[in-house]
């Protein structure tokens, strides 16, 4: 019987074997958008058991458990650490053709050499094996990020934050660059009032500048851009619904301001306006610094209003959403690349139906500057599984550059994550070997290897200058 994730795992044809466990396998990885705690990685945690490592604020299994009819005090409720992940463990067997069963059992493979499939009847062996080895020094989080091969690192960081654990991180002197990104996502959302009116103010105590107006507002911002590039940053990240681009005057967006911070409400054309204004100083500050820019596209969040209340943001209530994204993306990328001052900038959609949408618009605004500076980002959340990354790699192949692309990231906030990348390798090896045998691509071993390795790391490695 065929042994289940062996090493030709994914790999459908003798080249595309030869393409992965020859030319992709060894890659180092560039990691260069997750939401890794930092504070775990400056204090080399030591997990007590699988549980904390594996659940704890992972909403893709959340939303798995869910969907199995299991209660939500299993979930994030109080059940005892082992009662959530006997849970889990009954749920794996039914996610079967979803990603999680291949991304359990490729993370029991290649952190723990497990390859028992997780089941109720081998949870507690399982449980007992992997928790054990967690609290040994080997099991570490800077060792889990050795083990995997990961150069270089970026969390995901808020304008407000201090970044101690990035510099503790720095000051001890870990070889793995663990680099902070910019995602000012709440200092423009003013959807809540109340909110945004706490977030000044906490912005006006890590910045020491005082409040009142919109310039003074914007120079408290653009200070912990400096802090964040003093930092080591030179990436930004924005989730969004959709790209804000509507015309606005500096006048408008000072009034709408002093309405906020007077609590008053403010219309939806004034709420697209003040959003509209902060997205172009953020990638004006981008521009200047030679930063990468990215924007996540598409997600429609917080559908369940009575489970948001309860629980929170992101804890598994999000969608796929079906915002109209061409004609204010162009805007706002055409903006900024009329004078001359559009960054380097990755483009992810959530919708598939936007693929090519996003995929052609790149190719609108790739100058000649640097290779792939606008790209067409990695299949992203509900995306980033097989069927979704083929449909990704296919969709830039036929209206870019693949050659140029700049390869996966984890986006996980999970540091057992990493085989992720192993697993988009071997889909982008069987998508080419396939090829290569088919006689459409040419029978060139090195060349197409080539073009691998850069996917997979140098590409990366060169765009960002890491």
């Amino acid at each position: 019987m065929k042994k289940f994730i062996d090493e030709n795992f994914l790999l459908q044809n003798v080249t595309a074997q030869e393409l992965y466990h020859q030319f992709a396998k060894e890659m180092p990885i560039i990691d260069y958008h997750n939401h890794l705690s930092p504070e775990q990685i400056a204090r080399d945690v030591n997990f007590e058991n699988l549980t904390q490592l594996w659940l704890y604020g992972d909403h893709y299994k959340w939303r798995a458990m869910r969907t199995n009819g299991v209660d939500e005090k299993y979930i994030t409720g109080n059940a005892t650490d082992y009662e959530k992940f006997e849970q889990w463990a009954a749920t794996v067997p039914y996610t079967l053709r979803n990603p999680l069963y291949h991304w359990t059992h490729l993370e029991l493979q290649r952190y723990f050499n497990i390859d028992t499939l997780l089941s109720p009847a081998t949870a507690k062996v399982i449980y007992d094996e992997c928790s054990a080895k967690l609290k040994t020094p080997a099991f570490s989080v800077k060792n889990l990020l050795r083990k995997m091969n990961v150069k270089v690192l970026c969390t995901t960081d808020d304008p407000t934050d201090s970044l101690e654990h990035h510099r503790r991180i720095k000051e001890d002197g870990f070889e793995i660059k663990v680099l902070p990104a910019f995602r000012p996502d709440k200092a423009m959302n003013v959807d809540d009032v109340a909110g945004f009116n706490n977030y000044v103010n906490k912005l006006q105590e890590v910045s020491g500048i005082l409040i009142a107006t919109w310039s003074e507002y914007l120079q408290a911002l653009k200070t912990r851009h400096d802090f964040f590039a003093e930092m080591g940053s030179t990436v930004s990240d924005h989730g969004l619904e959709q790209l804000y681009a509507v015309d606005y005057t500096d006048a408008e967006v000072k009034n709408i301001f002093r309405k906020l911070t007077a609590g008053e409400s403010i219309s939806q054309p004034e709420n697209i306006k003040f959003k509209s204004a902060m997205l172009v100083q953020f990638a004006l500050w981008d521009h200047e610094k030679n930063w990468v820019q990215q924007y996540h596209l598409g997600a429609l969040r917080n559908n369940n209003s009575r489970m948001m209340q309860t629980l929170g943001p992101d804890t598994g209530w999000d969608s796929i959403g079906d915002f109209s994204q061409a004609k204010q993306l162009s805007k706002f990328l055409n903006r900024l690349d009329h004078t001359n001052q559009l960054a380097k900038t990755i483009l992810y959609n959530l919708n598939p139906a936007d693929n090519e949408l996003l995929a052609t618009m790149t190719g609108n605004f790739n100058d000649g500057t640097v290779a792939g500076k606008i790209q067409f980002g990695a299949s992203w959340w509900f995306l980033d599984q097989k069927d979704g990354i083929t449909k990704q790699l296919n969709t830039l192949s036929s209206m870019g550059l693949l050659s140029k692309f700049i390869g996966m990231l984890t986006d996980s906030r999970s540091v057992l994550s990493f085989p992720r990348h192993e697993y988009f390798r071997r889909v982008l090896c069987n998508i080419l070997g396939e090829e290569m045998e088919n006689g459409e691509l040419p029978d060139d071993i090195n060349l197409v290897g080539s073009i691998i390795q850069d996917i997979c790391f140098n590409n990366a490695k060169e765009y960002f200058g890491w």
